[in-house]
């Protein structure tokens, strides 16, 4: 009895002891379960097997301001296991892309570059990966500035990128950047210069997105609905306010400009903008009286009385405008936006001027540093603006809304840039120096598309996104 009674009890007794390890056994289990999963998740080398990301250099990727990895990317990283083409930049020698297994130094945590770096000092490189777009995949682009499609034989001139000398410029992500301009509004306004940079911005643009366009006479506007972001263009040839009324000596018909008054034709809307790229100088070349607090100071190819003393030139009104329109700006009650001024756009007539036989025809590749040919107009033009910049900057209350993108000695090594004789569409245009040796009529002065003038809006891109 007592036997089985022990028997009995230790049966009975050995059955919590066994359940009770049991469950010790499964606990533990599940402990190490998830202290693995956490290891395996958050382990480098694991993270690069399945990513194929080298992250020896981190990347926040919960900043709300990093956009390195778009809805797009990351659903055809799922799908295929590899970056989608054209995501990020690759320039020839320099390897800038975050699925191939290294990340620049250069890309800080907002997937911006390094904030001190000097974008306007580096040198171009050929990069055969090409532009963002062809003649053919934009229908907003101006005929003449459709080089290949005018007949131009050569292309190299499409695939030399601008390389920083302390970093990489990256290469424009147009999804990103609507992202980046959700419920935005960007605007060009200037000469016809601003029109070619605008004009390269919607191609790259149309890529990804094809706008509505909801523009008018006074004002081109086309809509991206995906992000509500709008990109406007407003014609303003000088930035000042002008006039062809009587004034003073000076007759009805010739253009007057009031340099201490900023051009209401965009002013009036600027308060709707978020973004402002600024685009002015070349038709200081052109007729024009120059007002200063209502009185006639002088003029460019207009001064009927030679005993009067002109006491303002074309290349002085430059400045004054220039620091007269951010001053307006900067002081505008409902203007908070950021203004971006690009610099005097280099022309390469070569020879002559425009009209005098000037030339660039034959220029297939950018100038190296023994072939630039000094401009003196280009060079007095850019320091004038500056110096109206630099007045501007120092009377502004907020001086991180102003930026100047300096592209005026990167864009002096860009002679070959230009439409030249392929301006037109004619298929029997001359292309070639006549049996005198003079050149065929050429355009010098804007730029291909796609070309050169796309760094502008990669420039562009990055400016924004470092203040933004």
């Amino acid at each position: 009895m007592t036997t089985v009674s022990h028997k009995g009890s230790s049966t009975v007794a050995s059955y919590p002891r066994t359940l009770s390890s049991i469950m010790f056994l499964i606990c533990g289990l599940a402990a190490f379960l998830v202290v693995v999963s956490l290891l395996l998740v958050s382990h480098p080398f694991v993270r690069g097997y399945f990513y194929e990301v080298n992250h020896s250099n981190k990347i926040d990727t919960q900043s709300s301001s990093s956009l390195f990895f778009t809805s797009a990317t990351k659903e055809q990283i799922d799908n295929e296991g590899q970056r989608p083409a054209d995501s990020l930049n690759v320039t020839r020698g320099v390897e800038n892309d975050l699925f191939s297994g290294s990340i620049p130094d250069a890309v800080n945590d907002n997937n911006s570059m390094d904030p001190g770096c000097d974008l306007f000092n580096g040198e171009w490189v050929y990069d055969s990966t090409g532009p963002l777009y062809s003649n053919n995949s934009c229908p907003v682009l101006t005929q003449m500035q459709n080089c290949r499609g005018n007949g131009r034989p050569d292309k190299d001139y499409e695939d030399w990128r601008w390389k920083p000398a302390k970093c990489d410029l990256p290469r424009f992500d147009p999804k990103m950047f609507l992202e980046l301009m959700r419920g935005k509004t960007l605007a060009f306004i200037g000469d016809s210069v601003a029109r070619n940079q605008m004009e390269s911005l919607l191609c790259i643009l149309w890529q990804v997105e094809v706008p509505k366009n909801r523009g008018n006479k006074r004002m081109q506007r086309y809509y991206f609905k995906s992000t509500s972001t709008m990109i406007v263009r407003i014609w303003s040839s000088w930035l000042v306010h002008q006039t062809t009324h009587e004034f003073d000596f000076a007759p009805k018909g010739v253009t007057k400009l009031h340099l201490d008054l900023p051009d209401e034709t965009f002013m009036n809307f600027i308060s709707g903008f978020d973004v402002v790229v600024l685009s002015s100088g070349h038709w200081f070349a052109k007729q024009s009286v120059y007002i200063l607090e209502n009185k006639i100071v002088g003029g460019q190819l207009w001064w009927p009385d030679k005993s009067r003393v002109m006491k303002v030139n074309n290349i002085e009104a430059f400045k004054i405008s220039t620091e007269t329109i951010l001053n307006a700006m900067a002081t505008h009650p409902n203007y908070t936006g950021l203004t971006i001024v690009r610099s005097f756009s280099p022309d390469h007539y070569e020879g002559g001027a425009w009209n005098t036989g000037g030339s660039c025809t034959g220029k297939r590749r950018p100038a190296l540093d023994n072939e630039l040919v000094k401009n003196e107009f280009t060079d007095i033009m850019h320091k004038k603006q500056v110096d109206g910049f630099n007045k501007a900057i120092k009377k502004a209350k907020d001086k991180s809304t102003l930026k100047l993108m300096d592209i005026t000695k990167i864009f002096a090594y860009r002679h070959d840039g230009h439409p030249g004789p392929y301006r037109s569409q004619d298929p029997n245009k001359i292309t070639k120096r006549g049996p005198d040796g003079q050149p065929p009529p050429q355009d010098c002065l804007h730029w291909c598309m796609p070309g050169p003038v796309d760094t502008w809006n990669e420039m562009v891109f990055e400016i924004i996104r470092r203040k933004f």
